[in-house]
């Protein structure tokens, strides 16, 4: 098995392969116009952002994902840092490294009791709610692509993100990045939220708007944030987000638990397998062009 120095060799060396099984290495039509033997991108993972759908499909290569394999992990970390971010984790262990012991400081406030608004419903949103409901969340939703058939009679649904922001006390991120949702949370949605309100966003960094994030922390119109992803990965030395205490960071690990890297991995080989035996994985996204290709 070779082994690379880095992911641009490996990607320079793309023509040797019929299959490619990818995480966040950008296949771009530059890439895949070298990629003559390839017949599968399957994603290690459910976010295809980084994968040129088009491109792929004019070649005649199936593109997968493992959608759900990393739903619950995701999920959990999602509310990992809303739990932190109530009880003021990053300041109360600081403090106490730092020899202090001023309990009165570092009063947080309970879940129970809150809305949690949800931007996306797809099957980690779903598991954040089952999660949120056992804490004694109310949970409301918008997401205009899912049938009312699809949002449990507990889940109330909105009509529009404004509305999202204003009656949740947090929201946490849950959409793929498109056209339509780059940036679409910005100065209005988060001033909505309020002084008092978080937001966490475990799903793709430029569904936010990081200046007018930034600027409604620094002017106290939104209470705090947890990220998992960023605009840009890694975010640099010298981001504004690192001096704030309001604010948790983590380098895009929402999905990376022992089980879900396991369940990935294992449906990433189970698609693979599945187009080398003639078949067509059931999670493949440009199924119809594919199709196409091939008559």
């Amino acid at each position: 098995m070779d082994e690379y120095e880095s992911v641009e060799a490996a990607l320079e060396d793309i023509g040797r392969y019929d299959a490619v099984v990818v995480r966040v290495a950008e296949l771009d039509a530059d890439v895949l116009a070298q990629a003559d033997r390839l017949q599968i991108i399957a994603k290690h993972g459910a976010g295809l952002d980084n994968v040129d759908i088009d491109a792929a499909s004019e070649r005649g290569i199936v593109v997968c994902n493992t959608p759900g394999a990393n739903s619950r992990s995701v999920a959990e970390h999602a509310l990992s840092l809303l739990f932190a971010l109530r009880r003021n984790h990053r300041g109360a262990d600081q403090h106490v490294r730092d020899g202090g012991w001023e309990r009165s400081a570092y009063t947080g406030r309970e879940l129970m009791g809150d809305t949690i608004g949800l931007f996306g419903f797809g099957a980690i949103a779903r598991e954040v709610s089952d999660l949120a409901h056992g804490l004694g969340q109310k949970v409301i939703v918008y997401d205009p692509y899912v049938s009312d058939d699809d949002v449990p009679t507990r889940v109330d649904r909105v009509s529009n993100l404004q509305d999202l922001f204003a009656r949740s006390d947090a929201v946490s991120v849950h959409a793929p990045l498109t056209s339509e949702t780059e940036h679409a949370i910005s100065t209005e949605e988060l001033a909505a939220l309020g002084g008092r309100g978080v937001l966490i966003n475990t799903a793709r960094g430029a569904i936010v708007d990081e200046e007018a994030l930034v600027e409604a922390l620094r002017t106290d119109k939104l209470g705090a944030a947890g990220l998992d992803t960023f605009e840009d990965e890694p975010p640099g030395d010298d981001h504004p987000l690192y001096a704030r205490d309001d604010v948790l960071l983590t380098p895009h690990v929402g999905g990376v638990t022992e089980e879900a890297l396991a369940r990935m991995s294992q449906r990433a080989a189970t698609n693979i397998r599945t187009v080398y035996e003639g078949g067509t994985p059931s999670s493949t996204v440009n199924r119809d062009a594919v199709a196409m290709e091939t008559e």
